[in-house]
């Protein structure tokens, strides 16, 4: 059995993973890490463990004592110029993330067509993939709550309530949530332009904030839960 990690900004997200496939996926907030201790308790016996880490190296150092303690090493991934079915043509394809990069792995893996890659956590990334499984490049904004917590934070009267998605928003709070889905649904489909053209090409979508940008985006779309981890899967198959 193989462990596989997903370290974000906000989540640790993790699969294990053998040759019949995924055996369990789980999520541990990172203001409450310690309690990956409990969960790392509950696995059997690990072969290997491969991860990508972008919360940086105090998350890091935490996660690779955890491991230690039951005698395991990560191995954290780096974006490479090219890989896995896919060429990076980041002007500097190190500096790209180890999560993008693993998402795009993920994508060329289970759609082999052109594709706009898609995930929408603390931040939003969007990603062009073309059809002959070269990154292109993409844009980064940030995620829906984050989008909400600057005007709570900025501004005077705008607070971060629940409100609900209108067609045309009369309360405060519905403005608030409407405008921001409006934001990244119109960053997406922009950006889906991109690709549109090209056969089969879809929207791979994943995140937390998927269950509400699903429904309303207006694109081919495939919504892939934990995209990161099935990159990181195939990369696993293929070293």
């Amino acid at each position: 059995m193989d462990l596989l990690l997903d370290v974000g900004n906000t989540r640790l997200k993790w699969g294990l993973h053998d040759a019949d496939g995924w055996q369990g996926q789980g999520a541990v907030l990172l203001s409450a890490l310690d309690g990956f201790v409990d969960v790392l308790a509950g696995f059997g016996p690990l072969r290997r463990v491969l991860g990508a880490n972008v919360a940086g190296a105090t998350v890091g150092g935490r996660l690779t004592a955890f491991l230690a303690a039951r005698g395991l090493t990560a191995e954290w991934i780096r974006p490479q110029s090219e890989g896995f079915g896919v060429r990076n043509a980041y002007l500097d394809p190190a500096r790209l993330g180890a999560d993008r990069w693993a998402a795009l792995v993920g994508a060329r893996a289970l759609h082999g067509a052109a594709a706009l890659v898609v995930t929408s956590g603390t931040a939003t990334t969007a990603d062009v993939l073309d059809g002959d499984g070269v990154f292109q490049g993409g844009v980064i904004l940030p995620g829906l709550d984050l989008m909400r917590m600057s005007l709570a934070r900025d501004t005077a009267q705008l607070p971060y309530i629940d409100g609900r998605f209108e067609a045309t928003p009369r309360r405060t709070a519905d403005a608030i949530v409407t405008g921001c889905l409006h934001a990244q649904l119109g960053a997406i489909e922009r950006m889906f332009r991109l690709v549109a053209h090209e056969p089969g090409a879809l929207c791979l979508l994943n995140g937390g904030a998927a269950a509400s940008l699903a429904p309303r985006l207006e694109c081919p779309l495939m919504v892939v839960d934990n995209l990161v981890l099935e990159g990181i899967a195939h990369m696993l198959g293929n070293v």
